[in-house]
Order: C-alpha cells, then structure tokens, then sequence
C-alpha cells in the first residue's frame, strides 16, 4: 500500500493512505542499510509503501521518489545530518526580534538551504505585539530587505488571528514546512490557524531570553484550505548540508545575481579585485548582514565546524 508520512516520533512513523486510514509502521529492518546519510532515512511528508501486518500496524519496505527535502546538518553528529521535511511547496521560517531573538546569519542559513534543495522560503515576523517602536522599525528593515531579495514575508502576532488573514491565503493549497528556533511561537501559530490540532505550548525563559522545546515530533497538520501544514521541533542551530564552496554563492540570490560582474569568473568574493560583489557591499547595495552570513558559511569549509 502507498501512503503519506504524517508523524515520526522516531522509532514510529504516523503513514496515512489515500482512503484516509491511518496506520503506525516501523521501517523494515534493511531499509537503514540503503545509502541514506541521515538520521531519519524516513521524513514527515514523504510518500512510503508499506504493508499491513496487522491491525492498523503496518511495515514500511520502500520510500517514492521525493520532489524535494529540506535538510540540517545534525547538532550532535557532524558527519550526519537531519531531514526536516520532504515534497515540499513552502517552507515557512518563523523568526522574532526578541522573546526570543533570531539572528539574521541563522536566518540566511535556513533560506540558503532551502534555496540548495529547491525549496521555496518565505519569512514570518512573529510576536510583533510585543515589540517596542524601534524593534518594530527593525522589524520593518527586515521585512524591506528580505522582499528586496525576492522572498515573501508577514509580520504578524498569532495570539491574534485577524492579523494573518493575508498568510492563510497565501498557503492554500500547498504543503508546508513551519520551521525556526525554539520559542518562536510556531506551535502557538499552528493553534491560532488549526486550533483542533492541540499543538503544545511552551513558556519562554526570562533569563536566556529563548524558547522550551515543546514539539519533540514532527507532525503533518491538515488544513481547510487544502493546505498541509508540517510542524517540526524547534532547532538552535543551522548546519549546512551538500554545499559545494564554489556554489554557496548561488544561494544567495542578490550575490549570486551581482557576481555576474565580477572580473573572475571564479571569485570568492572575499579579496578578489574587480569584485562586483564587493564593490555591492561597500556601496549599500547587498546587506553588509547577508554578506557576513555568507562569509560565516564559507568559513565552514576552513574550519569544519557547523552552526
């Protein structure tokens, strides 16, 4: 039987099949040994087949081809890596200027991996009834920068539905990735867009100033829109995965777009003369904040550490 992945809770995968069934399978024993360089050869959204070995209990012995996935380098095994979500149209990052705070090098880092699977990215402002009037007037830059580049982005307060009318319209339809630090409000988000789904809350700390893990699984929500909404823990960390140092500058669409000029066709865009790129930075025309992230990826490959 062909069914859809809706819930992984680690050893336990939720599969449900097009007449609506819902079984609990475990993997079939050699399927770990395929080359699948992940912790979880198995993500919420992928499409599996399995066979029923009894009563709502099934045995998953294969995976179908995937659109595309978005992927973490693992916090605790730097030779692994974690997929977060497969045979996407959307992944959502939610983000807040304080309570806690998002910092733009994780931002980039999230949108620079979607951007490598082929995923499309928007951004979401979350808790901005929170905000004093300068972290509001930040709040706005962010949105102004990232809207330059080419990627979507809502501010939004989700202990307040009428403020999102305009984001559940744009997900109609699409399957959805909610992704972000911990704390960001994504499962208070989902209770706001789904309120049957129960999501759990979490307090923030005071003194760290960041978020509880309150999702410990990832979970595919279905809306009334059509739309499929996967809510997956919170991560503190971004580590890219795959990336080739000659292509990280392709993940960045306004750099990849200005190296174009670049004298070399080669450049790094780090010391180069006749750096369109670097050229950009200093005349305000690319971020000095999107350049650094940029840098700080580069300076994976020289020093093997992971973010």
């Amino acid at each position: 039987m062909k069914g859809l992945v809706i819930k992984n809770t680690g050893s336990w995968y939720q599969v449900r099949t097009d007449q609506e069934e819902i079984f609990e399978c475990k993997i079939k024993g050699n399927l770990r040994l395929k080359d699948i360089k992940s912790t979880n050869p198995i993500a919420v959204g992928d499409f599996v087949e399995f066979t029923a070995i009894e009563e709502k209990v099934g045995l998953i012995s294969g995976i179908y081809d995937r659109k595309n996935y978005i992927i973490r380098r693992s916090s605790n095994l730097s030779k692994q890596s974690h997929i977060l979500a497969a045979n996407l149209d959307l992944v959502v990052l939610v983000i807040t200027i304080r309570y806690p705070e998002t910092s733009t090098i994780f931002i980039d880092r999230f949108i620079a991996s979607a951007e490598a699977y082929n995923v499309p990215a928007c951004i979401l402002i979350n808790k901005i009834d929170l905000y004093t009037e300068d972290e509001m007037q930040y709040a706005e830059a962010l949105k102004t920068l990232y809207e330059s580049i080419g990627y979507p982005v809502f501010m939004l307060s989700a202990l307040k539905p009428d403020t999102f009318d305009t984001f559940k319209q744009f997900l109609t339809g699409k399957t959805i990735l909610i992704s972000g630090n911990s704390g960001v409000g994504k499962s208070t988000l989902i209770n706001a867009i789904l309120p049957e789904s129960l999501a759990k809350t979490g307090e923030i700390s005071s003194y760290h100033n960041k978020g509880t893990h309150t999702t410990t699984f990832s979970q595919l929500y279905q809306l009334e829109n059509g739309a499929k909404l996967i809510d997956t823990p919170g991560i503190k960390g971004f580590g890219t995965v795959d990336m080739e140092i000659d292509e990280i500058s392709h993940y960045f669409k306004e750099i990849f777009k200005t190296s174009k000029k670049c004298r070399f066709t080669n450049c790094t865009h780090v010391h180069e003369p006749g750096c369109a790129v670097l050229s950009a930075v200093e005349n305000h025309q690319i971020s000095l904040s999107r350049y650094q992230s940029y840098l700080s990826i580069l300076s994976d490959f020289e020093t093997g550490k992971y973010r």
